[in-house]
């Protein structure tokens, strides 16, 4: 009975083009489109105008630095502020440094030297990104000056204290590097669950009322875990790596474990799910509505600690909360499983949970025979 539940549904898949597409077709096209947004994410050479109104050797040196970095570029050096702001008016800077006139003799005297930064605020991610290169040229002159003010004092000594900043789990620090790897499972999860629930609402629409055999229901319920397996393997195993995204060297078979656990969990909610359709757009439809809000209730873009407590417990009722955060940990982060045994724990219990509700649902007494 599993094994022919288990080769009906394949065969089930392979003949519905919509079902097919959304199981298999998304998870390849979105392993593409989707990261391509992101390419770029770490934005370089930003253009800043420069307004140098001190003339000095000092202010000379900054320029230069400034010339040198690679998060900007300096495309303009104006001779006043304003000429300056309407460069970024015009969307031809992004930035602009204004170096005040004594900027050098403040140093000379021991006293701290003053720079304006401006911004363009519509573009928040290229203007912090400018900003942060600026800032690096202003502690490199910063230091500078400040070992030259030491020498002259007469105790030339080196800072006793170096930071070192190396990140982790993202060592690009880009955006598409902190999103795509946890977005990665809701796609999973969510093509698992509008592709059954599009079979399901299907067979309904043609059968009417569904009910199999506990046998029957977990050859139905393994087909869809292989699928799910396959995706899982095909993300880690390829497209991580193809879009060089952030891989920790964890344990295989943690990640094995994991990955069987989120899609068992997965499958038993969208069993569950599907045995309240009764025509076959209402899974697309529920698609459209709920990813964005799904994704954000898993706490890996907005912290829980910001979340309130009633809708942090809800979201634990969701395959993809303790999902995300399990495959996220083992895979980005090489999290063992002792360290994620709440999230182990979250979806076992999700598991017993769905799977009993599809077994009760799904199950009703043989229809009686006809006479004669």
């Amino acid at each position: 009975m599993i094994g022919r539940a288990f080769l009906a549904t394949f065969r089930l898949i392979l003949t519905d083009s919509t079902a097919l597409m959304l199981l298999i077709g998304s998870a390849i096209l979105y392993s593409f489109f989707y990261p391509s947004a992101y390419s770029g994410e770490v934005p370089t050479r930003i253009a800043i105008a420069v307004v140098d109104m001190d003339h000095s050797g000092a202010s000379r040196s900054l320029v230069h630095k400034l010339s040198a970095l690679q998060q900007a570029e300096v495309v303009a050096r104006t001779a006043s502020q304003d000429a300056a702001l309407a460069w970024i008016a015009d969307r031809r800077a992004s930035a602009v440094v204004v170096i005040p006139e004594g900027f050098e003799r403040h140093i000379l005297r021991g006293e701290q030297g003053t720079v304006a930064l401006y911004g363009n605020g519509a573009y928040l991610l290229r203007s912090s990104t400018a900003l942060a290169g600026v800032g690096a040229a202003l502690g490199a002159v910063g230091r500078d000056s400040a070992t030259s003010q030491a020498m002259a004092l007469g105790a030339p000594a080196p800072p006793p204290l170096a930071l070192i900043q190396r990140p982790l789990f993202n060592t690009r620090e880009g955006y598409g590097s902190t999103v795509f790897p946890g977005v990665t499972f809701l796609i999973i999860h969510q093509t698992l669950l509008m592709g059954l629930a599009l079979l399901a609402a299907t067979m309904r629409e043609r059968q009417g009322a569904l009910a199999f055999s506990p046998g029957g229901l977990l050859g139905i319920g393994l087909a869809f875990f292989v699928v799910g397996c396959a995706n899982v393997a095909y993300y880690t195993g390829f497209v991580f790596w193809f879009q060089d995204m952030p891989r920790a060297s964890g344990s295989i078979g943690a990640l094995m474990l994991a990955a069987a656990l989120f899609v068992a969990a997965t499958v038993a909610a969208a069993l569950a799910l599907a045995s309240v359709f009764d025509l076959r757009e209402r899974p697309i439809q529920l698609w459209i509505i709920t990813s964005v809000p799904i994704y954000f209730l898993s706490g890996l873009s907005w912290p829980v600690e910001a979340t309130p407590g009633w809708l942090a417990m809800l979201a634990r009722l969701l395959p993809t909360t303790p999902g995300i955060h399990l495959m996220v940990g083992i895979n980005q982060m090489g999290a063992s499983l002792a360290e994620q045994k709440g999230e182990l724990f979250n979806l076992c219990g999700l598991l017993l949970l769905y799977g009993t509700i599809a077994f009760v649902r799904y199950s009703a007494p043989a229809a009686p025979r006809r006479a004669g």
